[in-house]
């Protein structure tokens, strides 16, 4: 496990390679350590802006061989988001590194957890948290398919379906309730009125009987949620997911 001195020695470190990298315009911390809210499982989080588009690959590839070279880093993965490119690295003591890359025409703060260090960034343009209707149908899409999962006896994919049900369902309360609904940020913080609510969706062991439970639970609570945003979308999906349930088992 990292130690809060590795953790701030690496950020440090990382900062100052590129503040000698003129290739980068501009950096921010970003995340936890933005808000200062950081705690001791945080990771790293920063931004980099890059002066030339043209040079974005060659930037990536050399930080991505320093953190191997310098920092011993076991493995990486891309995320992409809009023309943002988050390489996000593991380390042997199991720290979490994200650095995020732009063209310094689109380097910005996307979320009020952005610090600058460096460099200059354009105004601030934050991301919107995810339209309810897409979260909706999401929900009934996986309502859909855990019918069908029990019916055929899959199982595992029947949990799957049933926990993305209970996830975007939260995900809803987070949205109505003006708490983050992405990747689960904010359901530690919901009331427990609606945690409580889903928490009998959880399953507990894999058999058709359970799995039909827990289907029956995600759907109810999944349909209150979708009532306190929109009643009248509620109204017109209940018969429909109630008779998924009812014919389940």
């Amino acid at each position: 496990m990292f130690s809060l001195e590795e953790r701030q020695r690496l950020r440090a470190c990382l900062l100052e390679y590129a503040s000698k990298d003129p290739r980068i315009s501009g950096a921010a911390i970003t995340g936890s350590a933005a808000a200062g809210c950081e705690d001791r499982w945080s990771d790293i989080d920063l931004a980099f802006g890059v002066s030339d588009t043209v040079e974005l690959s060659n930037v990536l590839s050399d930080w991505t061989a320093h953190m191997y070279e310098q920092h011993l880093a076991l493995h990486h993965l891309d995320v992409r988001s809009g023309s943002w490119i988050y390489r996000v690295f593991l380390l042997p003591n199991t720290l979490q590194v994200d650095l995020a890359f732009v063209s310094a025409s689109e380097f910005r703060a996307l979320a009020p957890t952005f610090r600058l260090i460096f460099g200059e960034s354009n105004e601030p343009r934050h991301i919107p948290a995810p339209p309810t209707v897409q979260i909706i149908g999401l929900a009934w899409l996986h309502a859909l398919h855990a019918r069908t999962c029990i019916f055929r006896h899959n199982l595992w994919q029947a949990e799957y379906m049933i926990s993305g049900i209970r996830d975007n369902a939260l995900a809803l309360a987070c949205t109505r309730l003006g708490l983050p609904a992405v990747h689960g940020r904010g359901m530690d913080f919901l009331p427990s009125t609606v945690t409580l609510q889903l928490e009998g969706s959880l399953v507990r062991h894999l058999d058709i009987a359970e799995l039909s439970r827990a289907f029956r639970v995600a759907v109810y609570g999944l349909l209150c949620e979708i009532r306190c945003i929109d009643e009248q979308l509620a109204a017109r999906l209940k018969d429909t997911l109630t008779r998924l349930t009812e014919t389940s088992h």
